[in-house]
């Protein structure tokens, strides 16, 4: 028989009581939860543990949750992170995506939909994509989408998954409009503002991943999608 995966959760949050709630609650729901005071005991969990994905408090003594997915993220840039904060300003939410982070829950919040948001998160972090095409060249590049790699001259850079989704999508559609919509819906499971920011940070990274070609582009067509080119028809 084959043995199901029990997602591991490293659960972030200085408010004693709500973090045991949410420990029992979410272990009830069938998942691994390890649960930390503070941000720098946080990261030493993170260091010595392996981990699915992270729910992290934004306000915390020591070492604040946007400090500390910073952190997380010079050492994984692959592992899902979730926001949990009283705050519902619009920065503080961009201020999250800009840094990685895949979704954002202001307190309080209902149990059954944290639920469903971290399987969500999750099922878009492991889910398999449909693309026809897996490899291709861009300009003077080789991209490998399953291995995540991007080749020039013979050097090869790792891209983070997001990065390579968000990439296959523009290559398989090349010289042609690919609509913000729909690599919102595929790569990030919804079509949201916020989310909408994250894949700006995204495109971003792959203009500097493919910068030492020049006839690489890629165009922003402003609110409505964008447009890879590499002066190949």
């Amino acid at each position: 028989m084959n043995s199901v995966k029990i997602p591991n959760i490293l659960l972030v949050e200085d408010d004693p009581s709500l973090g045991m709630l949410m420990k029992d609650f979410l272990g009830m729901e069938g998942f691994n939860v390890t649960l930390a005071r503070d941000g720098v005991e946080g990261l030493s969990s993170f260091v010595s543990n392996k981990f699915d994905l992270c729910l992290l408090d934004v306000m915390m003594p020591l070492m604040d949750g946007f400090t500390l997915a910073r952190k997380i993220r010079k050492k994984n840039e692959e592992i899902p992170i979730i926001f949990l904060t009283a705050k519902s300003l619009k920065e503080d939410k961009l201020n999250g995506f800009d840094l990685g982070g895949d979704d954002y829950i202001t307190k309080p919040f209902d149990e059954d939909e944290l639920v469903r948001r971290i399987h969500a998160v999750l099922k878009r972090s492991f889910k398999v994509e449909d693309d026809e095409e897996y490899k291709c060249k861009i300009g003077k590049f080789e991209f490998d989408h399953p291995n995540l790699e991007l080749t020039y001259k013979g050097e090869t850079t790792r891209i983070t998954k997001k990065e390579a989704d968000v990439l296959i999508m523009l290559c398989n559609s090349r010289n042609s409009l690919v609509k913000r919509e729909d690599i919102l819906v595929k790569v990030w499971g919804e079509n949201d503002y916020f989310m909408g920011r994250s894949l700006d940070v995204f495109i971003t990274k792959l203009r500097k991943h493919l910068k030492p070609d020049p006839n690489i582009k890629i165009e922003n067509v402003h609110g409505v999608g964008f447009i890879l080119s590499d002066g190949t028809r």
